[in-house]
């Protein structure tokens, strides 16, 4: 199964209201923006989009949304993971993939499984899908790390296995991978600030946060990059990366949505247990972007 992951896929945020209600309006703005601005490919409901604080109703109606507002000029990629396996091969049946290029799933979280239980775990998600599957390792999150040899254990295994979001921090597991990997195996930054490091070792982009709010700048700078201009790519992440790092001072997605919420896309609104971020962080993210030139 060969689906194009090369690029930037923005990991969406869901704009509420003021009255704690999904703004639709706004979601559908910020799809054509971001796709407009170069934006390779759609990320829905992943992490960045509050999925654990939406309802099943709600979810079928963001994605919807994104649907409606993309009308399928860029892939669209499809966040769907949990830590009972049997239920998300259950969410799986039951959810329309129709139109989707690709599920991104995260490692189960909190029971730690070990690499062979992460392993049994995908082969089932593997199986029970009709579409690529994205893994998606991220143990700041999940409290369990998938190694190197297991996200190559499993992209070898299954056609369907197209690509990994690698969120460690380690450049060097993520070395590893790209070494190592099969022959159309993508490779996935899933930290924005290592983007530009990762795609000189060899990775084909990344699944951006910060791409959200300025996916001009950021999407110039991974694309530069992809084609072998590094030399023109390098500026463009200097004067970005002390913005990228204010964004997730606070956690990640109300470091985003300040950031949006300075640009008048969205409002600063967030569901529990997350709140907007500090006075001093909301100024010190709108002083950033304005200084940087970031849109």
């Amino acid at each position: 199964m060969k689906i194009n992951m090369r690029g930037v896929g923005v990991a969406l945020v869901t704009p509420f209201a003021a009255s704690g209600a999904v703004d639709f309006a706004a979601l559908e703005n910020l799809t054509h923006r971001v796709a407009e601005a170069g934006a390779d490919y759609f990320v829905v409901l992943g992490t960045t989009a509050e999925t654990p604080t939406l309802t099943a109703d709600e979810k079928r109606d963001v994605l919807q949304c994104v649907r409606a507002a993309n009308a399928r000029r860029l892939p669209v990629v499809l966040g769907l993971g949990g830590n009972n396996t049997t239920e998300v091969v259950r969410s799986i049946r039951e959810t329309d993939l129709s139109g989707i290029d690709a599920v991104l799933s995260v490692t189960p979280y909190y029971n730690k499984p070990s690499q062979e239980g992460l392993y049994q775990h995908y082969k089932a998600v593997a199986e029970a899908l009709p579409c690529g599957l994205v893994l998606y390792n991220v143990p700041g999150r999940t409290g369990v790390n998938m190694k190197a040899d297991t996200v190559l254990r499993l992209a070898r295994d299954f056609d369907n296995v197209v690509a990994v979001k690698e969120a460690s921090g380690c450049l060097s597991q993520a070395a590893y991978i790209l070494r190592d990997r099969p022959d159309g195996f993508a490779v996935l930054s899933g930290d924005d600030n290592l983007t530009l490091p990762m795609v000189a070792l060899g990775a084909d982009g990344v699944i951006s946060v910060a791409a959200n709010a300025f996916p001009e700048r950021f999407c110039c700078m991974v694309h530069l990059a992809l084609d072998g201009r590094s030399a023109e790519a390098a500026p463009l992440h200097l004067r970005m990366m002390e913005a990228v790092d204010a964004l997730f001072e606070e956690g990640n997605p109300a470091g985003i949505k300040c950031a949006l919420a300075c640009r008048g896309e969205i409002e600063n609104a967030l569901r529990l247990p997350l709140v907007p971020v500090s006075d001093r962080l909301r100024e010190k993210i709108g002083r950033l972007m304005a200084e940087g030139d970031l849109r």
